[in-house]
């Protein structure tokens, strides 16, 4: 199960970076045609909430709190 929680942790911060850097980049182009744009902010939400789901589960099921 640690191998599991260290592999979330680890999207986990790659997909909060990524969100970060979207986010910017949305912020900062603010165009009409940043559809793709929001799709991958979108996209890292997805990866981030499941992760940190993941990461959180681990440290409590090895009786860590």
């Amino acid at each position: 199960m640690q191998t599991i929680q260290k592999i979330a942790t680890r999207v986990f911060i790659c997909a909060s970076v990524a969100f970060g850097f979207l986010g910017i980049l949305v912020v900062l182009t603010q165009a009409k045609d940043d559809a793709l744009l929001t799709r991958l902010l979108l996209t890292t939400v997805f990866i981030i909430l499941p992760s940190f789901a993941l990461s959180v589960a681990g440290k409590y099921l090895n009786g860590k709190s």
